[in-house]
């Protein structure tokens, strides 16, 4: 049995108008919520064995956030260009790579791409993945490579409540 995690990046900011999308930093929301989610799931025992992030300057901040809860670094994250704005595709063909070894992934990207990933899952469905959003579900293999075949179940969806 595998687990993974799907979080949104946490409140971005838009103060700078003129900043490439790439590159928008979290806002004091953002900075507010991403450690208080990590520490939700610290609570609940939630293991995270491996953080693996999009590039993009919100989501990095996100899940640096998030390993370090878990007494973890930057370093420690894997790092995916392709989860900037990714379709679903792009999420299954990231997860196929992860080695078996590991059995709970966190994985922080972006909208719209994040909820319709979520959506394909299982039978539970959510209408918007909001900010620092996290859907949780359990997978019954052994193998990532095995993952968009394999049987899923929902576990949880928690996210910050303003």
């Amino acid at each position: 049995m595998k687990s993974l995690l799907i979080i949104r990046h946490a409140k971005s900011s838009w103060d700078l108008k003129t900043l490439n999308d790439f590159d928008r930093s979290l806002n004091e929301r953002g900075h507010r919520d991403a450690p208080i989610m990590a520490e939700r799931l610290l609570a609940k025992n939630v293991a995270i064995d491996l953080f693996v992030s999009s590039t993009a300057n919100r989501a990095l901040t996100t899940a640096i956030y998030f390993a370090e809860a878990y007494n973890k670094t930057e370093n420690d994250i894997l790092k995916i260009d392709e989860l900037y704005h990714a379709i679903p595709d792009v999420f299954y063909k990231t997860i196929a790579t992860i080695s078996n070894s590991v059995d709970s992934v966190a994985i922080f990207s972006h909208n719209p791409g994040i909820t319709e990933f979520v959506n394909e899952l299982t039978p539970t469905k959510i209408d918007d993945m909001p900010t620092c959003g996290i859907f949780g579900i359990k997978i019954n293999t052994n193998s990532w490579t095995d993952f968009s075949k394999a049987k899923k179940e929902f576990w949880f969806f928690d996210y910050p409540k303003a």
